[in-house]
């Protein structure tokens, strides 16, 4: 059996933790280190460190602080890594924890967090889902069921001091663009819900005050977000530290393309079973700037879907230039309203997008002014027929259950 190289107690904060971290900084000690060819565990916390309960009460999701996100296992330090090579990490399993088989999904409000389509759903809600074997399903969300594809949200290495200073500069001089902006364009450092695992004293606090916030993904890998990096995926990702200093966690039971409900696909805690090898000098070898991967051969095999098309056009009508990020807006746009003749609110629509395993697809680049985008939304997920005939939707849903939603303070 591999060693577990990082454990997690769900019942204490993610804060006492040593072996856990949730800034980016070069000078994050090393929690522990392995040899290349070893494999091993590393248990993690849910992305929020459990700040979200399983109950109907969605005021967790509205207050939740997000200075204090993501709480990653690690650094692990492999050694003879070294700035240039390429880590190459084995996915062989991934899992929920024994006592806690259950996830989280819901959307943050505009105020505090906002989301993909947060002009839509301002307010903040959030849907439970159990966990059976190798399915979920959702109290809050009837009618569907579907299997989990079980991957890390956010696993990367350690920056360099260069590639540190680089990320802070570019995303505070980005948000002095729009200063007053709600959501913000993007997360500086902030020192005081900083945990820079084993670091300590005025290292620590001089680290804290740099250390890069987790949500985004960069160049080293980090929040990317990719449901198919699940088990079997191999990752190769640049080494710019000695020891590489791999993190992960922010895990996902299943999660549609884009994670468009931002607060997480089916969000867990749980463990991953990894293996590390190195490819010396290997980013120099292959020009590799960013991390690659090799898709997971287990994957769910869906036969039949609806796909719904988006292009560069947004709500009011206005054109944008071949703008996907618009396109794929109202391609999930279009299939909430398409999900709601079914008797779905468009928040449980809106919540099967974010969690299922939907596909979505850059279809169109170059025909301008247009963008395309597609969203491929898998029927078999669902209890009842949602394919359109000739008699009209019928609404299967009776509209007696729905998300819990909490509205901001006043």
């Amino acid at each position: 059996m591999p060693e577990t190289l990082i454990k997690v107690d769900l019942k204490q904060s993610p804060y006492e933790n040593e072996m856990v971290h949730n800034r980016w900084h070069p000078d994050i000690p090393m929690a522990c280190w392995v040899k290349p060819g070893d494999d091993f565990v590393l248990e993690t916390y849910d992305w929020t460190g459990g700040a979200i309960k399983n109950d109907d009460d969605a005021s967790d999701v509205r207050d939740v602080d997000l200075s204090t996100v993501h709480f990653l296992s690690g650094p692990v330090g492999v050694e003879g890594a070294e700035p240039g090579d390429l880590l190459v990490v084995d996915l062989l399993d991934i899992g929920a924890k024994d006592d806690s088989l259950w996830g989280f999904n819901g959307f943050f409000s505009k105020n505090n967090g906002g989301g993909f389509l947060t002009e839509h759903f301002p307010h903040a809600q959030k849907s439970i889902w159990d966990f059976e074997g190798m399915f979920t399903k959702s109290r809050h969300i009837p009618g569907v069921r579907f299997p989990g594809l079980i991957h890390p949200g956010l696993i990367g290495c350690l920056p360099d001091q260069k590639m540190l200073d680089m990320w802070n500069e570019r995303e505070v001089d980005f948000i002095a663009t729009q200063p007053d902006r709600v959501p913000p364009l993007a997360n500086p450092p902030c020192a005081p819900t900083a945990h820079m695992g084993k670091m300590q004293g005025e290292a620590r606090d001089k680290a804290a005050m740099e250390g890069a916030r987790t949500v985004p993904p960069r160049e080293h890998g980090g929040n990317c977000d990719i449901k198919d990096l699940s088990r079997g995926a191999r990752v190769f990702f640049p080494v710019y530290v000695k020891g590489a200093g791999l993190s992960v966690g922010d895990l996902h039971f299943s999660q549609g393309d884009g994670e468009i409900t931002f607060c997480g696909a089916i969000e867990m805690a749980g463990w991953v079973h990894m293996k590390v090898s190195l490819i010396k000098g290997g980013m120099a070898k292959y020009g590799i700037k960013n991390p690659i991967f090799k898709p997971s051969p287990i994957t769910p095999q869906f036969k039949d879907y609806v796909i719904f098309e988006g292009i560069s056009v947004d709500e009011q009508g206005k054109q944008h230039y071949l703008d996907v990020h618009v396109a794929y807006r109202q391609a999930c746009l279009n299939a909430i309203e398409y999900l709601k003749k079914f008797g779905y609110s468009g928040a449980q629509a809106y919540s099967i997008l974010g969690t299922a395993p939907v596909q979505g697809h850059i279809s169109g680049v170059v025909d301008i002014p247009n963008a395309c985008a597609t969203l491929w939304l898998p029927t078999e997920i669902f209890d009842f027929d949602i394919n359109p005939t000739a008699e009209g939707p019928t609404k299967f849903i009776t509209g007696a259950v729905d998300m819990p939603i909490a509205y901001d303070k006043t």
